[in-house]
C-alpha cells in the first residue's frame, strides 16, 4: 500500500466493500426490528379506528402482535404505563384486555 502511514484501505472500492459486509450486518438486525414495529403498527391502527378502543390480548395475538416489541413508555401520574409503537398505544388492563389508544 502506497499513501499515508495509517492508511487501512489499499483504494476506494476495498474500503466500500469493507464498510457495505460491515453494514449489512447490523443493518439486518435494524430491518428485521423495523418490519415487526412496522406490523405492530399496522395492527394497532387496525384495531383503532375511532382513537380508543379495547381488545382482547388474544385478539391482537391472532393477528401477530409481538408485545415484545415497541418504540416507547409512557408513565401516568396514577402509575399506569403505556406501551407506543410510534403514535398508537397499550394499556394492559384487567382480564386480559388492552386499552389502545392514539396520541395525537
Amino acid at each position: 500500500m502506497h499513501g499515508r502511514i495509517d492508511k487501512k484501505f489499499c483504494d476506494p472500492q476495498c474500503k466500500s466493500a469493507y464498510h457495505n459486509t460491515r453494514n449489512r450486518v447490523a443493518g439486518k438486525k435494524i430491518r428485521t426490528i423495523n418490519r415487526i414495529l412496522r406490523e405492530n403498527y399496522r395492527i394497532l391502527s387496525r384495531m383503532n379506528p375511532d382513537q380508543k378502543t379495547k381488545v382482547k390480548k388474544d385478539a391482537l395475538a391472532r393477528r401477530g402482535f409481538n408485545f415484545n416489541y415497541f418504540t416507547n413508555i409512557y408513565k401516568t401520574k396514577r402509575g399506569h404505563v403505556y406501551y407506543f409503537v410510534y403514535d398508537q398505544g397499550y394499556l394492559p388492563l384487567d382480564n386480559n384486555y388492552y386499552a389502545v389508544v392514539k396520541r395525537n
